[in-house]
């Protein structure tokens, strides 16, 4: 597995940078991850998208479908890219340290 460097850390992630040791995450390894989204500073909409994606992960171990993911943010899908232009699997998924979520292209 390639590594990446990211703010003087070292970080094992796959092909397309998405984090292979979950158990590693926290909010710094957050900021980080936002870094390389093009984010320099992670607002409260950002947050609460990234904590609830993890959350979801931590139960279920998957990714939240987009319809969950805006029901239970109350954000619309338009409000998410504009959080991260990446989109919801590519951007936040990877920001709240999840691999790389199935059926993500």
């Amino acid at each position: 597995m390639p590594e990446i460097e990211i703010g003087g850390r070292k970080f094992v992630v796959d092909e397309e940078g998405f984090l292979q040791q979950p158990e590693t995450w926290d909010d710094e390894v957050a900021r980080l991850f936002a870094t390389t989204e093009g984010i320099a500073e992670m607002n409260e909409q950002q947050w609460a998208l990234v904590r609830f994606i993890r959350e979801y992960w931590l139960e279920h171990q998957t990714a939240p479908m987009i319809r969950k993911l805006c029901q239970a943010t109350n954000l619309n899908l338009r409000t998410i890219f504009k959080l991260f232009p990446s989109g919801p699997a590519k951007g936040a998924c990877k920001v709240a340290g999840l691999p790389k979520p199935e059926g993500c292209v």
